[in-house]
């Protein structure tokens, strides 16, 4: 599909599904996004039509023992 075709229907449907595939294995919105062409916006707005419970953003991801002692 080309970048800004509109996509709609089955197309849209199986699309969704692909994507939420991708995410569901752990890839970003933003690494499927630039995979595909498309962008953050439009990955995002297709998770959530299939009805994908999106992952909290970032944070602190240091643990105990990487953490410094002073």
């Amino acid at each position: 599909m080309n970048k800004g075709q509109w996509i709609t229907g089955g197309a849209r449907e199986e699309l969704a599904d692909a994507f939420a595939g991708e995410y569901r294995e752990g890839r970003s919105i933003r690494a499927i996004a630039e995979a595909h062409g498309r962008s953050y916006g439009f990955v995002h707005r297709l998770l959530g039509e299939a009805g994908v419970p999106l992952r909290a953003r970032g944070g602190d991801v240091r643990t105990e023992a990487g953490r410094s002692t002073r």
